[in-house]
């Protein structure tokens, strides 16, 4: 155990930082246990008491300042405004235009979002961890993000459609047209990276301040699960202000239940991809997906001959909550299980330690 794990304990600063490195590679109290220690906790004091500290090699002392906290850049902070300024400009442009125009606008529109969005995941805050961009899973869940931001769009009015036998046309880009385009929760979601970014800020910046303050993992954990449900709620708090302003502003439905159910989902997959968690988040985002094209699937299905009964669990469904019901329980179900799941993974010390290694 020393060996393998000689570099993490000659560069911690104190016996915390290499429980929360073991931990981060698999070694749990059940192998703590066969080195005849306690806990993990326990184990690392020993590592760190056996190992010499650089002034006692003749080398340079250790580092003495705690865990290094997130700062704050203006580079970053840009970012994430630039969604939301952009996803207001397209929405100006939609209620300008008419006709070819609109389209046009729409198309800009969504393309220069769809950058600016991508270019704030990647910078900062909500940024994930060396090698995310090459990993398998990420193509998968960037086209369930896409389709669960697309039906946000979309969906509710194509379901509406769906289920009195249409659609006959293509959207128009109009809240008021055949296809209704929900502007005011899309808009508010693109305004909400901003706060998305600080409450990731947040999250990671107070749980390096715990972690150097922390006696051992337990305490880690009871200090960090308040900061992460206060986050949380400081997040939807933040997103249902957003959703109320754009509703007003723009005289549109502000689809509360549906966009706060798929603004949680979203933050909850961004932090835990950001702190090396990146297969649930996959799993979670597919599963919503899954529940809103079998919701759109089903009332198709159910025009042909013999098939009529298809329809009736989401009829039942659109019967009791509207169109709305669809994705606020997909995404509420989903984002209720990243909860649980991040709850038991975002208040480990090793999601926050340096030496982390991705899950």
């Amino acid at each position: 155990m020393l060996h393998r794990h000689r570099e993490l304990c000659e560069r911690a600063v104190d016996p915390l930082e290499i429980a929360a490195g073991l931990e981060a590679h698999g070694v749990t109290d059940r192998t703590a246990a066969r080195f005849r220690h306690r806990d993990v906790f326990s184990l690392a004091e020993e590592l760190y008491a056996r190992v010499p500290r650089g002034g006692e090699r003749g080398q340079q002392g250790p580092r003495t300042e705690p865990l290094p906290v997130p700062r704050v850049r203006a580079g970053w902070i840009l970012l994430t405004l630039l969604p939301g300024a952009l996803g207001t400009a397209t929405v100006a442009g939609l209620r300008l235009t008419h006709g070819q125009p609109r389209l046009l606008a729409a198309t800009a529109g969504l393309l220069t979002v769809a950058v600016a969005t991508r270019a704030a995941l990647r910078c900062g805050p909500l940024a994930g961890p060396p090698g995310t961009h090459a990993c398998p899973t990420k193509n998968g869940t960037r086209a369930w993000t896409l389709w669960l931001l697309g039906y946000a769009l979309l969906g509710d009015g194509l379901l509406n459609a769906v289920m009195t036998g249409g659609p006959d046309a293509l959207p128009t880009g109009a809240p008021d047209g055949p296809w209704p385009t929900a502007t005011a929760p899309a808009l508010a979601l693109t305004l909400a990276c901003a706060p998305a970014a600080w409450c990731a800020h947040l999250l990671s910046a107070g749980a390096r301040r715990r972690l150097a303050g922390s006696r051992d993992l337990e305490d880690f954990t009871a200090a960090a699960k308040p900061l992460l449900l206060g986050t949380y709620a400081l997040f939807l708090g933040a997103l249902t202000a957003l959703l109320l302003v754009c509703g007003t502003v723009l005289h549109a439905p502000p689809a509360c239940p549906q966009t706060l159910a798929l603004g949680a989902l979203l933050l909850l997959a961004r932090l835990l991809t950001v702190h090396h968690h990146r297969h649930a988040p996959a799993v979670a985002l597919g599963a919503a997906a899954a529940t809103e094209a079998v919701a759109l699937a089903l009332p198709l299905a159910a025009r042909l001959p013999g098939c009529a009964a298809l329809v009736a669990p989401v009829r039942t469904l659109v019967n009791a909550g509207g169109e709305a019901a669809v994705p606020a329980l997909a995404c509420g179900t989903a984002a209720l299980a990243l909860l649980l799941h991040a709850g038991r993974t975002l208040t480990q010390a090793s999601a926050y330690a340096p030496t982390g290694a991705p899950e």
